[in-house]
């Protein structure tokens, strides 16, 4: 088998599609020699990217898949259902942090996007004990976090996905338990919901920490996502960072 039929079976058999995580845990099973050599990762990539509009396919910024897989339409994701909606922007703040070479977590690993697992995409599996166990208890539960990787962990971005507007006030309140941390705190939601989450943001408590709130609609973050080197002066996408 080569590695080509082997990335190719991999893929069949997580439903059509892998991130580079899946691809570099997973080969050996299917091709035993895949890391013989000490450039073996930087192989395994030159294998998939000679064969992308052959036999593979992109579908996300860290995403591959086969070429009959059928891929989220992003662009329809206000026709979703709430929360498959949710899934889907989930999924896609975790591959843009990604992209930023950021460490991410997620409150909902089971989710999907892409078929892919949000535990796939998350580069973190818990979220790191950068304060008190009270104050994680909640943070945990944050639909996405972004953390810097060197050094000790910190969050760096709180990212709720509002998919209906009676989950909003829990939202703000789990991000509001970040207070005494250096980073914004983004609610991403339908178009429609912007104007009652921005009035919502302008009461108590809330209001004392007003400008550390962002709100994002889902068309705005579909256009980073599709094209994040193209809007290099977002916000959205400029984490502080020390190294």
């Amino acid at each position: 088998m080569t590695k080509v039929e082997a990335i190719k079976k991999l893929m069949e058999g997580s439903g059509g599609s892998v991130t580079w995580e899946m691809i570099y845990n997973n080969i050996e099973k299917y091709y035993p020699a895949a890391k013989a050599s000490k450039e073996w990762q930087a192989g395994l990539r030159g294998v998939l990217y000679r064969e992308l509009g052959k036999q593979f396919k992109r579908v996300g910024l860290g995403i591959y898949a086969l070429m009959d897989f059928e891929e989220e339409k992003v662009e329809e994701i206000n026709e979703q259902t709430p929360q498959r909606g949710h899934s889907i922007m989930e999924g896609i703040c975790l591959e843009i942090g990604n992209f930023l070479n950021l460490d991410t977590y997620t409150a909902d690993p089971t989710a999907t996007y892409n078929n892919v697992t949000l535990n796939n995409l998350a580069t973190l599996k818990t979220i790191p004990a950068f304060t008190y166990e009270k104050i994680l208890e909640g943070t945990k539960r944050i639909d996405v976090l972004w953390f810097n990787k060197k050094g000790y962990q910190f969050p760096k971005r709180a990212i709720e996905i509002v998919d209906s507007i009676g989950t909003l006030k829990q939202a703000l309140k789990r991000n509001l338990q970040l207070i005494e941390f250096n980073l914004d705190f983004y609610i991403v939601g339908k178009r429609e919901h912007k104007a009652k989450i921005e009035r919502e943001i302008q009461r108590e408590p809330y209001i004392r920490v007003q400008s550390r709130y962002k709100v994002k609609d889902y068309d705005d973050i579909i256009e980073l996502y599709k094209n994040p080197i193209a809007h290099p002066n977002n916000e959205f996408l400029k984490v502080e960072s020390y190294y």
